[in-house]
């Protein structure tokens, strides 16, 4: 089987690393007051347009770079790590298997079946596989099975364990994902049972939707669509470099008509995209509505965006924000914390996996 582990086993120290786009992420939960989590800390550190490329790391210099500058900023935290692979690059299947079968047997039909879907070698790729549960009848369970080519996972792990980090996990970023929507979730009211609820990923370069429904996903959809269409917006109205562009994003530091030229068309151009996120499930799907809607990844936090999005659908729309319910340190600016939530999803989701049962 794999030299690396999807799902690993639970360990005493964990840190969340999401390599993503346009920056890394990293963070560290711990254990608070009366079974509740605790923010310990957490970095982003902004990476290049060109190191990290369709969710393949084009630049090992510069990501290695960034990460060493994260590590620097992120202090004495753990340094074992979970890591995330994009979906794009993941196989993921759920299959049904005899409940009765040993781990070796199920080993064996797990890459029996894998072998007839993947168009590679089993042995050029990390293959890893864990029992979800029981299945509809009560003689079977459903296996998740995740596999991905080794020289891609390999690109992560070695910028990692170069920079001084032990890996432990390596996971699914759309898997990370689902599990800090979780814990947003369950700050609706009546944590949304029975209802759907849709989550709105809005990425550097796409937009994943997905629909929810008591913790079964029930849809998704990826949509070209993302946050560096912004950064090209300000590049070319101030004739900036896209570095540079990016940069005075984060810093808040354009023009006065910054809000008006760009900004606003922009936001109208991400609340036309979840409108068609919408429809798309609705032509596809056997719904007609949606109860909520919840805004992540870095765009989420664009002051106005939840009620444009409100007005427009008419849906139930916040902010994910999956440390609502955690405690921080003094030293932690909460205030930002909470800006930059909505993009810490992943990386939450990921250090998560210390938790794990």
């Amino acid at each position: 089987m794999a030299d690396i582990s999807f799902f690993g086993s639970k360990s005493r120290q964990l840190g969340g690393l999401d390599i993503s786009t346009s920056s890394i992420k990293l963070l560290e939960l711990a254990p608070g007051d009366r079974g509740a989590l605790r923010v310990e800390r957490y970095v982003i550190e902004p990476l290049s347009g060109e190191a990290v490329v369709d969710g393949n790391i084009a630049n090992v210099n510069a990501v290695s770079d960034g990460l060493q500058r994260a590590l620097r900023r992120f202090g004495s935290g753990t340094r074992s790590v979970a890591i995330a692979m994009p979906a794009s690059a993941v196989f993921a299947k759920k299959i049904i298997l005899p409940a009765s079968l040993r781990e070796l047997e199920m080993e064996i039909q797990v890459e029996t079946e894998v072998a007839q879907i993947i168009p590679f070698a089993l042995d050029e790729v990390n293959l890893d596989f864990q029992v979800i549960g029981p299945a509809s009848s009560p003689d079977e369970v459903e296996v998740l099975v995740a596999a991905s080519r080794k020289e891609q996972i390999e690109d992560r792990v070695s910028v990692a364990e170069g920079c001084g980090l032990k890996v432990v996990v390596v996971d699914v970023e759309s898997l990370a994902l689902e599990a800090a929507f979780e814990l947003v979730v369950r700050q609706l009211p009546k944590a949304a049972s029975g209802k759907l609820v849709g989550l709105v990923d809005i990425g550097a370069a796409v937009t994943n939707f997905v629909v929810i429904r008591d913790g079964q996903k029930i849809y998704s959809r990826e949509q070209t669509f993302g946050g560096e269409q912004l950064t090209k917006d300000i590049s070319r109205q101030y004739g900036l470099s896209l570095d540079e562009a990016e940069a005075a994003k984060r810093s808040n530091s354009l023009q006065s008509d910054y809000e008006d030229s760009v900004l606003r068309p922009f936001m109208e151009k991400l609340v036309l995209e979840v409108s068609r996120a919408l429809q798309f499930f609705f032509t596809s799907t056997q719904f007609n509505e949606v109860d909520y809607l919840v805004l992540a990844g870095g765009c989420a936090a664009i002051p106005g965006l939840v009620d444009a999005v409100r007005k427009r659908t008419q849906v139930v729309t916040c902010i994910a924000n999956p440390f609502a319910a955690m405690s921080t340190p003094t030293k932690l600016d909460t205030r930002k914390l909470l800006t930059d939530a909505p993009s810490l999803m992943v990386a939450c989701g990921l250090a998560l996996r210390r938790f794990d049962e």
